[in-house]
């Protein structure tokens, strides 16, 4: 998906996919949630949304019916970083924000 936001172009096709996170449901569920986190080659992250029609990302596409929909959200460095943590990303999350954790 490729989406222009605040004249940046974020595009999951060009940027490295650092981690995806799934409810486990299939992705013809209409219950089917996924979330994978993105950089940009400049540096920027975003998150690329998909969820069925009974998630928070269903549409109305007409009288009194439902569809499931996908869409980019940027995200700070910050928000990067607390995706990884709570999205069981651990690795990923020593990997790219070395110098902002340590050891407990």
């Amino acid at each position: 998906m490729k989406k222009v936001i605040d004249g940046k172009v974020y595009n999951t096709e060009t940027a490295e996919l650092v981690l995806e996170w799934s409810n486990g449901r299939p992705i013809s569920d209409f219950k089917h949630r996924s979330k994978d986190l993105y950089k940009t080659k400049k540096g920027n992250w975003f998150i690329y949304h998909v969820g069925g029609a009974m998630t928070d990302m269903s549409v109305s596409v007409g009288s009194n019916s439902w569809s499931g929909s996908s869409d980019i959200e940027p995200i700070s460095e910050r928000n990067a970083l607390r995706f990884l943590e709570s999205h069981d990303g651990a690795e990923e999350a020593e990997k790219y924000f070395a110098d902002q954790i340590e050891e407990a």
